[in-house]
């Protein structure tokens, strides 16, 4: 993972109970440390984010209480079929 992208989920664990409080159980992006939306499903926030985004300066990440969670990074180089 990027040191951009480290520092965007180190923002979220350091934050990971409020914002499981504000938006439990949805997908949101961070960006510039900051959550710039939050959605119900991974597709839709990929949709926004990429829409209004460069690849690789945002992180998706679904707020959960555990630690089991997902990440997901999406590389310039990334193809989708």
């Amino acid at each position: 993972m990027s040191d951009l992208l480290n520092d965007q989920y180190k923002y979220f664990e350091k934050n990971r109970d409020i914002l499981v409080k504000k938006y439990p159980n949805k997908h949101i992006i961070i960006k510039d440390s900051e959550v710039k939306g939050a959605y119900n499903t991974e597709k839709e926030a990929y949709d926004v984010a990429i829409s209004q985004y460069s690849l690789g300066t945002f992180l998706i990440q679904q707020c959960l209480s555990e630690k089991k969670e997902d990440v997901a990074v999406f590389h310039t180089r990334a193809i989708f079929n």
